[in-house]
């Protein structure tokens, strides 16, 4: 089975780099990787190669490894035990090479097979597959970087969409005001919340204020989270907030809320 690769990429920098030593360049890091692409998707066994590129300006050796991902209320990515996390498909994944030794500007390809055990549970589990540098010192300066591209395996079988809303509050930042949605994902697959995917709509007495779309962000299976939407400076007062989900359910749903901003 081929692999499916999805479009939307996502780059996870988990390590921030040292300062750069004051013999480097000041445009060349002396450790610097990409990784093409960010994203990738397996359907069922299957397989898929990241390009790993050596941006800096020396030379590095870099270990290749899995490790379980999770996003915080807010979408930030994580990096956690697979044992920590529910549907971690980390254990399924097969790289090779597990190591890479790169000279400055050169390339290679790491191949990430999966391979699902008997009865896995049909629907999204995903991973991280994470590319270190060991560490360099130079000038007295430890330098290492981490990269890692985010693996989503799905398993054969029924899945299920369905999303549940929590409540609504108002969030302000000096004059910045937010509308934070709790949402949790009780499906088995990983719904990615686009600008339109939920709209809120603001009115008083009837008459519609302000229409306002989703922070996109994604919300991993079994796993709740806030999706974001800003309020524009015009509106204040008591509302009525019409909250429309339009993708993660099946026809879709609303949900009407009181808030005052």
């Amino acid at each position: 089975m081929t692999a499916r690769v999805i479009g939307a990429s996502l780059v996870v920098l988990l390590l921030a780099l040292a300062p750069a030593s004051a013999g480097a360049s000041a445009t060349r890091p002396p450790v610097a990787l990409t990784a093409t692409p960010a994203h990738v998707g397996l359907a069922g066994n299957a397989r898929a190669s990241v390009r790993i590129v050596n941006t800096g300006s020396a030379r590095v050796v870099v270990d290749v490894r899995t490790a379980g991902f999770a996003l915080d209320l807010r979408g930030r990515p994580r990096i956690v035990k697979a044992s920590e996390v529910r549907r971690s498909a980390a254990t399924w994944l097969r790289l090779r090479p597990r190591m890479l030794v790169l000279a400055p500007g050169a390339a290679s390809s790491v191949s990430i097979a999966s391979r699902l055990p008997r009865r896995a549970e049909p629907g999204d589990h995903d991973a991280l597959v994470l590319f270190t540098t060991r560490q360099r010192v130079q000038d007295g300066v430890a330098v290492r970087m981490r990269v890692g591209v985010v693996v989503v395996v799905r398993a054969p079988g029924a899945v299920v969409r369905r999303l549940e809303l929590g409540g609504l509050r108002v969030a302000r930042s000096g004059r910045v005001r937010t509308l934070e949605l709790v949402v949790a994902n009780r499906g088995t697959v990983t719904e990615s919340v686009t600008r339109d995917a939920i709209v809120v709509t603001l009115s008083r007495s009837g008459r519609r204020l302000a229409r306002l779309t989703a922070v996109p962000r994604t919300l991993r299976p079994g796993t709740r989270g806030v999706v974001q939407f800003r309020c524009p400076a015009r509106v204040s007062g008591a509302l009525r907030a019409s909250v429309e989900v339009r993708s993660g359910a099946p026809g879709g749903f609303r949900r009407t809320y009181r808030i005052r901003v």
